[in-house]
């Protein structure tokens, strides 16, 4: 499949900046899963700083908004060609460990539910694989998509709670149950193309890896039950949400800063 994207995202401030960094993950890689056919990014009124292939396999881009400023706009467009693995990262490279991904962060850890939901959906496994798509699945029939009910700080265990959340909630309770069944398991973002219904996704989403015995990374998609597919581009991974950002960053100076982002992927004509 060729999938075309275009993502567009605007930081407003009440009040002039005397200016911005930041550390972009918009790049996709290319591996036995996606080819990257042409791809651009490009910020207002920046300077380009430095960039890196982290350990990951990720390519981090550093740039600079010099102020005052008080709107700042960074656009993604590009094509990609897509293949269905079913879920398997075949290709990819990278130098960091699979164990450095079992590691807890603050929106990860376990509390006596989770580790009882994990519990419970591994015991039933027969094997590794197996193992991961019940935990996958565990996690999506205990909580259910709702955009109204979490946020971006949003821990797994208050996920688990509430019962409902987003992508990045589905993703962070699977990371913390296979974490804690000694399952290495990572945040991915990127985009998807529509859900399992075929419905057209209007934002960027999330999904997770779980590193399997016998296959390597493996992708689950909690949020729609189900692994990544044609239908999905891979940009980034890291812990948890916050590592794994499209774009992270900081401002120098007072006010509000408010956020907006847009997402359009489409399929190419083959």
């Amino acid at each position: 499949m060729i999938l075309t994207v275009e993502h567009v995202t605007t930081y407003r401030y009440d009040l002039p900046v005397r200016g911005v960094v930041q550390s972009h993950r918009l790049t996709p890689s290319s591996y036995e899963g996606q080819s990257v056919l042409a791809w651009d990014i490009s910020v207002s009124d920046s300077l380009a700083g430095g960039g890196f292939r982290d350990g990951a396999g990720d390519w981090v881009q550093g740039c600079s908004v010099p102020g005052p400023v008080s709107q700042i706009e960074v656009r993604v467009s590009g094509t990609v060609e897509t293949r269905d693995l079913a879920g398997v990262l075949r290709g990819y490279r990278e130098t960091v460990p699979p164990m450095a991904y079992l590691r807890d962060t603050l929106v990860t850890r376990c509390d006596v539910a989770l580790v009882e939901l994990g519990r419970d959906a591994a015991r039933a496994g027969r094997d590794p694989l197996d193992r991961a798509h019940r935990l996958a699945t565990a996690v999506a029939a205990a909580i259910i998509y709702d955009p109204s009910t979490t946020d971006a700080h949003t821990t797994a265990a208050e996920a688990l709670a509430l019962g409902s959340g987003v992508c990045q909630d589905h993703t962070h309770a699977l990371l913390a149950i296979a974490r804690n069944e000694g399952i290495p398991a990572r945040y991915v973002s990127g985009y998807l193309h529509a859900d399992a219904e075929g419905v057209p996704h209007e934002a960027a989403h999330a999904w997770a890896e779980l590193h399997v015995e016998g296959l390597g990374w493996v992708g689950f998609d909690a949020a729609n039950n189900c692994c990544p597919d044609e239908r999905y581009i891979r940009l980034g991974s890291g812990l948890d949400a916050r590592e794994a950002a499209p774009i992270r960053g900081t401002a120098r100076g007072g006010g509000q800063e408010h956020l907006d982002v847009t997402v359009a992927v489409q399929q190419a004509q083959q």
